[in-house]
């Protein structure tokens, strides 16, 4: 198999989405690859590297290794937090049917000092409007952690968001996207921010983890 990178920032108009298009082996029909969307801010679009080394892009390898039938579609847009996703959902999902769907949001609300109550409503909604437009598809929500500097209370209660909407949603949970990477400085870029090349390769870890059950691996 190959990847086909088509990176549409460089479309005037348009999001900042990447697609990664499996091209199928000889004989695998394109109705039965199977799409795995992320929809997620900075950190997944692989802020600061190029396409090919966010860890989206890392977990399409995984499958091209495997030669299985999954097509990766990378909607991770710079900045954005749980209620511009909200917004786009389902311009992401227009019509598409995915096999998963991977939510990576809220880091950037908790920087922004968004009420949590707030950030977890939009993550229900987004949940909500997922099943909506794509019944069957696998939902996986992706935790984030908040630096101590947040505040203590509020880190800790942003933190149990997550896990919370897990269970109310009946959704599975990555318990904390950035583990590993977070706060460790070889890990990320300059800014301390967004992860470097091998900070997106432990993100792929921890999430392939999460997904190698759902791609009947197990």
């Amino acid at each position: 198999m190959r990847i086909k990178l088509i990176n549409w920032k460089r479309w005037p108009g348009l999001l900042a989405i990447t697609l990664l298009v499996s091209i199928p082996q000889i004989g695998l029909l394109a109705s039965e690859v199977k799409k795995i969307v992320f929809i997620g801010d900075s950190i997944t679009m692989g802020y600061g590297l190029e396409p090919e080394f966010a860890y989206p892009a890392l977990i399409q390898a995984k499958i091209e290794a495997r030669d299985l039938p999954y097509q990766v579609v990378n909607a991770g847009v710079s900045g954005d937090t749980t209620a511009g996703g909200l917004r786009r959902i389902n311009w992401v999902l227009r019509g598409s049917q995915p096999e998963i769907v991977v939510i990576a949001l809220g880091g950037n609300d908790g920087l922004r000092g968004v009420p949590v109550e707030q950030t977890r409503q939009n993550l229900r909604k987004m949940i909500d409007q997922v099943r909506e437009l794509s019944p069957d598809s696998d939902i996986v929500l992706a935790g984030m952690r908040m630096p101590e500097s947040m505040g203590a209370d509020y880190s800790q209660r942003f933190f149990e968001s997550f896990a919370q909407v897990a269970r109310e949603k009946t959704v599975a949970l990555i318990p904390f996207l950035l583990e590993g990477v977070g706060g460790e400085a070889a890990f990320n870029q300059d800014d301390q921010i967004h992860p470097n090349a091998a900070g997106q390769e432990k993100i792929a870890a921890t999430v392939w983890e999460h997904l190698k059950p759902r791609l009947l691996l197990e």
